[in-house]
């Protein structure tokens, strides 16, 4: 009997997280800020949960075997999606390509990224801690020359970002928010449309003291609707944040989800960070614009991986 016992507590002490995780995850609560970073390692806690699910069946705990299966259920409805592309979407005609990288204060290879743009021919490309320094050697690289049109938000530190492009722009008020400055655009497209872009990078969430200020910078990005927009950058977010659900929620589609990438880790990349891997840098579409496709590349002396998309545009129809 004591042993039953034992081994029931052992059971419960094992389901228990995952079922609270579960819990938590989809019902989007944030009890404490430590749960904003722990929360997007759900991928990880979802494959776990199985073993929680196991451990009780083969010990015939059936009631703690019910929970972790709901548990194991919940968290696989929520991450399993991000495996499988969409099936269907929106008709295009004309094309947007996207490059997003953060350059780690300014750090990231200069050659490298002049490389991918040369490879991935990029309409507009967002950069996230651009500093004056990384400004220039791009610029002396030849990027203006590829990229002529600039939103330029350099700044000394983290807090720089900027915008590149191939077509014009029109430089829009930038968010700025605990010191961050996520650059904003709106381009004006061969095809007719004018698209507004953001270079998306809101504070991390490395303390209590700044997660309102990361909360705040996603609340504060444009929601869906009207104007075709494409927010693009390291939103120091997964979609397992509320925040980011609630940005989706408005009428985006994100290119790695759509193509069944959204499990691909986009940072820390190389050996920054002694973490598993997570998907904080996306690419968000209007879901009038179909994704057509999606790649996560490699940038030496940034700890991001920067990502790369293809929209397809809706038909033009005029004013």
């Amino acid at each position: 009997m004591i042993r039953s016992r034992w081994l029931s507590l052992l059971v419960w002490l094992v389901v228990a997280p995952f079922a609270a995780w579960a819990v938590l995850r989809v019902g989007g609560w944030t009890p404490v800020w430590q749960w904003i970073a722990l929360v997007a390692f759900t991928p990880y806690v979802a494959a776990a949960s199985v073993v929680a699910l196991i451990l009780a069946l083969g010990l015939r705990r059936r009631v703690a075997a019910a929970v972790a299966l709901i548990a194991s259920v919940a968290l696989a409805v929520t991450v399993l999606p991000r495996h499988f592309g969409d099936g269907d979407q929106p008709a295009a005609d004309g094309r947007l390509r996207v490059l997003a990288a953060n350059l780690a204060v300014g750090a990231g290879d200069t050659e490298a990224l002049m490389t991918l743009v040369r490879t991935l021919d990029p309409d507009v490309l967002t950069l996230q801690e651009l500093t004056p320094a990384a400004r220039g050697r791009l610029d002396k690289a030849g990027l203006r020359k590829t990229m002529p049109h600039v939103v330029d938000r350099a700044v000394e530190g983290v807090s720089g970002s900027g915008i590149y492009s191939k077509y014009p722009l029109t430089e829009k008020p930038l968010i700025a928010l605990g010191r961050f400055r996520q650059a904003r655009g709106v381009l004006k497209h061969p095809s007719g449309h004018e698209i507004e872009v953001v270079s998306v990078h809101p504070c991390a969430p490395r303390d209590g003291s700044r997660a309102p200020c990361w909360a705040g910078g996603l609340r504060a990005l444009p929601r869906a609707g009207g104007q075709l927009r494409v927010l693009a950058g390291d939103f120091n977010a997964t979609l397992d944040h509320s925040p980011m659900n609630d940005l989706l929620g408005s009428g985006y589609h994100d290119a790695a989800d759509a193509t069944g990438n959204g499990l691909t880790a986009t940072w820390p990349q190389q050996s920054w960070e002694s973490v598993p891997g997570v998907t904080i840098d996306h690419v968000l579409a209007d879901s009038r614009m179909a994704i057509k496709a999606y790649g996560v590349h490699a940038l030496p002396d940034t700890d991001h991986s920067p990502i790369f998309a293809e929209l397809g545009l809706p038909r033009f129809t005029g004013r």
